[in-house]
């Protein structure tokens, strides 16, 4: 019976962490990809080494691919993108060079493709070094829903990942894929086209954005509301400017006042407002005669507005400001780890960037300088590494503050 006892006990508390924000964080949102090479800076040279383990001794870093370029990128898909002598081409994860280094610039490889740009021209190939998307075009964007958008004598159409030209290049901008329709421009006017490259919503509006959550902010003679996949204005344009659906809710606003409204058009937060951002982990940062605070969606005030500036939450975690001082406030207004920075930045994979003195470094959750603060810049952390400047060099560091580079 004891035995039986403690194991409801053991149940109990498993539960209670798993669906607390702060164990779901922890379980979820520190994680981060596990890199089989990582770009490894000697002197001015770019090469590969393997990544180094948590809590290993050993210092020595092990160099796979000799450090020769000029320049080198993260691995995607099996290859990774390499420059010398201001040409680009890929190499495999034992450096061996399967596309020849003859582009002015290469990106990784996303679902077998690889965006490449030569004499000013771009367009993609795959892992064996053939043209499936010629070298032909003005501009590209982003490959979404399996097309991308791109620019062909000052005209924009469709392609997809087999080089088809999905609609004919005649307008005049086109926007990524999303929830199945796109948006475009055409004199002067925007409207919506499908997969199959139909214009199913007509060029009627001053401007658009994409679809989402179900539904397209547009607007007309300088007044703002929403569409669905069908064209149907569901949100009549009254607003004076508004911004798209996030969690459920839409800002908008009036006469510089700002609110909230939820999909049928009601307003849940009363434009009263000076600013707002968009709704992040159910709280949004508002601002009110120059002080920031954070409401949730009924609207009430969770964390006062008494902040000079705020970042919105991510982790579990927000970025304030009083007196130039930066510090974090979790979700019930406590400020966890004290203003006393120059600038912080929102957390990434368990981890915050903070600036002191002109310098960046890294705090954990609890507070803890895991990263010294002693670097000139750097980014935020991206799938376990954050690329940092030194000494007027730039190199990676890992979670655990290890430097792939020697100088």
């Amino acid at each position: 019976m004891k035995t039986r006892n403690i194991l409801w006990i053991f149940l109990i508390l498993f539960l209670f962490c798993f669906f607390d924000a702060g164990c779901l964080f922890s379980l979820s949102d520190t994680s981060s990809k596990t890199h089989e090479l990582i770009p490894y800076r000697k002197g001015d040279k770019w090469g590969f080494c393997l990544p180094m383990q948590s809590g290993s001794g050993n210092q020595n870093k092990e160099i796979i691919i000799p450090c020769k370029y000029d320049h080198a990128k993260l691995l995607s898909e099996g290859l990774a993108a390499v420059e010398l002598n201001y040409k680009w081409g890929f190499i495999d994860k034992t450096g061996r060079e399967v596309i020849s280094l003859k582009y002015d610039d290469a990106w990784g490889f996303i679902n077998g493709l690889a965006l490449v740009k030569l004499n000013n021209e771009y367009g993609y190939v795959d892992k064996e070094g053939r043209k499936i998307i010629p070298v032909i075009y003005d501009e590209s964007g982003n490959f979404s829903e399996g097309l991308v958008p791109v620019k062909l004598n000052d005209k924009w159409g469709f392609v997809n990942s087999k080089g088809n030209e999905i609609t004919p290049l005649k307008y005049d901008y086109a926007n990524d894929f999303s929830e199945g329709l796109a948006q475009i421009r055409l004199n002067s006017k925007c409207g919506f086209v499908n997969k199959e490259g139909k214009e199913v919503i007509s060029f009627k509006y001053d401007n658009a954005w994409g679809f989402k959550e179900g539904l397209a902010l547009v607007s007309l003679d300088d007044k703002f509301g929403f569409i669905d996949n069908k064209g149907k204005e569901i949100i009549s344009l009254k607003y004076d400017f508004a911004q798209p659906f996030n969690e459920g809710l839409a800002q908008v606003g009036i006469n510089k006042k700002w609110g909230f409204i939820e999909r049928e058009g009601n307003e849940v937060v009363p434009l009263k407002y000076d600013a707002v951002g968009n709704f992040r982990e159910e709280l949004v940062l508002v601002t009110l005669d120059k002080k920031s605070g954070f409401i949730d969606k009924e609207g009430k005030e969770v964390i006062s507005l008494k902040y000079d500036n705020a970042w919105d939450f991510k982790e579990g975690f927000a970025a304030v400001k009083i007196n130039n001082q930066w510090g974090f406030v979790n979700k019930e207004g406590k400020e966890v780890i004290p203003l006393k920075y120059d600038f912080a930045s929102p957390f990434s994979e368990g981890l915050a960037r903070v600036e002191l003195n002109g310098k960046y470094g890294f705090v954990d959750r609890e507070g803890k300088e895991i990263i010294s603060i002693k670097y000139d810049d750097a980014h935020v952390f991206e799938d376990g590494l954050a690329l940092v400047m030194f000494n007027g060099n730039w190199g990676y560091i890992d979670k655990n503050g290890t430097e792939y580079w020697e100088d």
